[in-house]
Order: C-alpha cells, then structure tokens, then sequence
C-alpha cells in the first residue's frame, strides 16, 4: 500500500472540512476523487501534502505515519502536488518555475529532471525562458505538473486540472498523465470533470459533504446510476 487515510477529520475553525474519510491508493494506481465544490476534494490533498492539520485519524504513507511529518519532509518522502489554479510563479520563467519544483535537491542532479518533463511537454522546453504568467491555460497546467515532477514523485496529487481549459486541452493534459503514470507513479486525482478521469482511473471515491458517500472501480461507477446525472452531465 503506498497512501492510507484512515478516518480522517480535519476542520476549518468549527467548520469540520473532512468527516471520517478513509480511502487508499496502492503502488502505480490512478485514482480520482469525485465531488462537486465543497466537497473536501482540495482539503484531502492539501492534508496529505501537510498544508492542512489533522483532527484525528492518519496518513500512511508506504506505512509511515504521517503525523508531525512537515510538508518540505513528505515532498522528499515523494509526495508532490500540482495544486488547484496551479499556483506557478508569473513573473518567474518557466525553467526557473521548474527549479522551484526541485529546491529540496541537488542542482547537479535536476539535468535528467528537466529532459524527463520536457519529453512530457515539449512546449515547456520552447517556452523555457518565458515568463510563467504569459503562458496559456493550458501550457500553466502543464507547468504546474511539470514543477511537482522534477521532485520524482512516488504519489503525485493533482487537483482539478480541468479548471479553465478547454476539453481539448485537457485532453492532451491526461495523455501526459497517462505517461507520467506508465513510467511509474502513482496518482492521486480530484476532479469534477467526471467522464474523463473515470475512464482513466482505476478507482473512485465519491466526496460527498466532506465525507466518502461511496467508491468503487472507476470502470464501473462510470455506468452508476448514483452519479450518472450529477456527475458525468459534462465532459462527453
């Protein structure tokens, strides 16, 4: 098993944001969380990255409890995020976004890094001395991935990287992900563009109010009744 939340709480003030989540991913898994806004989607990555405090419950990660483990210290542990609005740098250039993917390491050591996220996105490699703000939507989304990469992910958390993109583009961002997983990582999606992600996904677990109203294989939740409507009414 590489990532473990078991009854997970996490709360806002009093607000409680998370209310007993458990789900997994094993090693070289895609799965998605599903859920509409509000749903606990950003809280749950965010407290697996250690930018969000636990009430009670655990993370595991390759059986490590997470407890105390600060956030620089999971991202060297091989946890890494491609946050919500891909939160790059705007007025830095793109290779200088990418290096700040790798702070925690090396510079010696980033050549193989850079050429790993420029074979995925080879407009970055055009773009390298380009300012990240000036970049589309879409090539921002593929800098934000390409930034959590260059730390050799063993479990990459990506949140919403549908948001603003055309579904085209989006497309060619799950071909890349597609990639990024074939060589090995495991990932950890949260979506509201269903239909896409379930049909890559292995598993999915549906976010409810903060809480896991149920899960199952991607495969299968895809033809569910339960969240046909709600769920799968965009993204054909």
């Amino acid at each position: 098993m590489l990532l473990e939340l078991d009854d997970l709480h996490v709360h806002y003030g009093s607000i409680a944001a998370l209310k007993g989540v458990s789900a997994t991913v094993e090693v070289n898994e895609i799965v998605t969380l599903l859920g509409g806004n509000g749903a606990g989607k950003t809280t749950t990555l965010k407290t697996i990255s250690g930018l969000r405090p636990i009430t009670s419950g655990r993370i595991l990660f390759e059986g490590e409890d997470l407890a105390g483990v600060p956030a620089h210290r999971r991202v060297q542990m091989g946890i890494s995020q491609a946050p919500e609005g891909r939160g790059i740098f705007p007025g830095m250039s793109v290779a200088e976004n990418l290096e700040m993917g790798a702070y925690a390491r090396r510079r010696a050591k980033l050549d193989a890094e850079f050429d790993r996220v420029f074979q995925l996105f080879p407009r970055l490699q055009e773009r390298r001395k380009q300012a990240g703000g000036t970049l589309s939507g879409g090539e921002q989304q593929m800098l934000a991935i390409g930034r959590a990469l260059m730390t050799q992910p063993k479990l990459l958390l990506l949140d919403e990287p549908s948001l603003g993109l055309a579904p085209k583009v989006f497309d060619t961002i799950l071909e890349r992900v597609r990639a990024i997983h074939a060589a090995g990582a495991s990932i950890l999606i949260a979506e509201q563009n269903a239909r896409r992600v379930l049909r890559m996904a292995h598993h999915c677990y549906v976010l409810e109010n903060g809480a896991i109203a149920f899960d199952g294989p991607a495969s299968e939740l895809l033809h569910d009744p339960r969240i046909e409507q709600t769920y799968l009414g965009a993204g054909h």
